[in-house]
């Protein structure tokens, strides 16, 4: 998914390291914690060694760009070459179970603007079922043990339940959307017919849109 993601990011412009965390960083939200410099110049260097990117050039690092505990350096710029750009085609077309998981369905719906709408429906069906699949598995939790589970465990089994249960709303929305044509809207908050901040979820491992 990381590397996904990196590549698509590059379809966009060349970017250093630093630039690249940040971006990630912004486009995947809650997955955030995993993009470490620690994961992120392995994989920069996997994608070299694969011919997807290449490096540009070098601009010099400002002091807030250089990470804690490491010597201050110039920026090695990537940039993606056409075998990358091939390989990222293949993988925004892909729509198996790996795309349903949290992480990966968060990665690819932050590049639904560039997926065919085909993909798009399929990859929001799927993620559908795993969290239909997932509401089921707590309502059973609940209508066979709740009177096992302490408060608090029982708190937290219907606050899953809650979660599940408002993403399933969204998804349909989102799925009746792609089926009319429609793009997703997104009503400001307090007007007529519009959503409050927590009333839909955003897609797992992705930030929600900012609003003015």
């Amino acid at each position: 998914m990381l590397e996904f993601a990196i590549l698509g990011l590059l379809q966009e412009a060349p970017m250093h390291g630093y630039e690249l965390r940040k971006e990630l960083t912004a486009k995947l939200g809650a997955i955030r914690a995993a993009i470490s410099y620690g994961s992120l110049y392995p994989t920069l260097r996997r994608l070299q060694a694969a011919g997807w990117i290449t490096e540009a050039a070098e601009t010099p690092a400002t002091a807030e760009e250089v990470p804690a505990l490491t010597s201050r350096r110039g920026r090695v710029v990537y940039t993606i070459t056409a075998e990358g750009k091939e390989r990222f085609a293949q993988l925004i077309a892909q729509a198996g179970p790996e795309t349903y998981d949290d992480t990966g369905f968060g990665v690819h719906f932050a590049f639904f603007a560039r997926t065919d709408q085909a993909t798009r429906l399929r990859i929001l069906e799927g993620r559908r079922r795993k969290i239909e699949e997932r509401r089921e598995g707590l309502r059973d939790v609940l209508g066979r043990a709740a009177e096992r589970l302490d408060a608090y465990t029982l708190e937290l089994q219907r606050h899953g339940l809650d979660a599940c249960e408002r993403e399933v709303r969204w998804l349909e929305e989102l799925i009746a959307n792609e089926r009319s044509g429609r793009a997703p809207t997104v009503p400001q908050p307090g007007t007529a017919g519009g959503r409050g901040e927590n009333d839909s979820p955003p897609p797992p491992g992705a930030s929600r849109t900012e609003r003015p």
